[in-house]
């Protein structure tokens, strides 16, 4: 044993007079090796079509986030399996409400949409928030934080709010939102808001995928700060003015005026709807009922005129070509000849040795094997 310890501690030779330095104790490891294996055992399996759909229609969110996960991933066994449940969801869905909201930076839409939620809940409604976020692409981010901000909410059992995928190009962020739509509506969820974060053409998608679109604006910001294109104002069903409240409730009142009067020299709406301009306090949720009544009047007379069902049509039509085309968009990037030769030919047009369009028909000629 004497042996072992001056092997271990060269204190313990003789010539260290005075020191003796015990064997120290082993002990077991922190972190359990057999842990990742227990973990894998523990993990649950990828649920059956059936029981997909089974828990959808049962309204379980477990499932339902589940479902919309192989939606947003980019696997092509999961894409297999999300197209069949959305397939079988589809006969249930399409009885919801879909809104769009949109606005200028600052204008409070996470503060509006967990005010207005509050108040489609307590009504008894079911709410999905859905969010197309284009500028993910860039930075890979996420608006998870939206999530935190609606703490009220996303407490609500009859609340389901959704981070909108974190990269994807705008046409297939918007693809899985729509997608993503259908199986909340399957799931019982009667109001559905889309919110975009990024500006832009964000609106236009957003736009094709709603029955209703709300923009919020802010009082008292000059058109430079505004960033509005009349594009956008053109596509609202309406115009609310937040943040009216204390010292600005005079300057949303002068808003609203302004911007009644520039819908008046808008063309009139297909839907036979006359755009209206409100005003609301997200903070102290005054307003919100009148919306909420407007929206419902705007439900009524589309179902009425039957311009709701036609909507719905063309929308869906719309993105049966919109799918086309970035399915083959992503097809021709992923061609193997293709990733073999983009970069020569990127580098002959930069080089100036092939013009843009020439390079692209040649490309485009080997992808089609002409």
């Amino acid at each position: 044993m004497a042996e072992q310890d001056d092997h271990h501690h060269v204190e313990n030779n003789p010539q260290f007079k005075g020191l003796k330095v015990n064997k120290g104790v082993h002990y077991a490891p922190s972190v359990n090796p057999n842990a990742s294996n227990q973990m894998k055992q523990r993990r649950k399996p990828v649920l059956s079509l059936d029981a997909f759909v089974e828990g959808i229609l049962a309204g379980n969110i477990t499932v339902l986030s589940q479902a919309v996960t192989l939606v947003e991933s980019s696997r092509s066994d999961h894409q297999v399996m999300a197209q069949q449940i959305i397939e079988r969801c589809l006969p249930y869905s399409g009885k919801s409400i879909r809104i769009g909201i949109t606005g200028v930076p600052g204008a409070g839409k996470s503060t509006f949409i967990e005010a207005f939620g509050m108040h489609v809940i307590k009504a008894g409604g079911r709410l999905a928030v859905l969010a197309i976020d284009p500028s993910s692409e860039r930075t890979k981010g996420s608006i998870l934080g939206d999530k935190t901000r609606m703490e009220q909410l996303s407490a609500q059992k009859d609340a389901y709010i959704r981070p909108s995928p974190s990269a994807g190009s705008l046409g297939g962020v918007a693809r899985k939102t729509r997608e993503t739509i259908i199986l909340c509506e399957a799931a019982g969820f009667d109001t559905i808001i889309i919110e975009t974060v990024g500006v832009g053409q964000s609106e236009t998608a957003v736009h094709s995928m709603v029955d209703f679109f709300l923009l919020l604006m802010l009082a008292g910001a000059g058109d430079e700060l505004q960033g509005i294109k009349r594009g956008i104002m053109e596509m609202a069903d309406a115009i609310t003015i937040n943040k009216a409240d204390g010292s600005n409730v005079d300057k949303a009142r002068v808003a609203q005026g302004n911007y009644k009067n520039a819908l008046h020299l808008f063309p009139a709406t297909k839907s036979g709807w006359v755009p209206d301009v409100k005003t609301c306090s997200s903070l102290h949720h005054t307003g919100i009922d009148e919306i909420l009544s407007m929206i419902n009047d705007y439900m009524k007379l589309t179902k009425d005129n039957l311009y709701f069902d036609q909507n719905r049509r063309n929308q869906a039509r719309y993105w049966m070509f919109e799918s086309i085309n970035e399915q083959l968009k992503t097809n021709f990037y992923q061609h193997p000849q293709i990733k073999s030769e983009i970069q020569r030919y990127e580098q002959l047009v930069l080089n100036e040795e092939k013009s843009s369009f020439v390079a692209a028909k040649d490309l485009l000629d080997k992808y089609f094997n002409r």
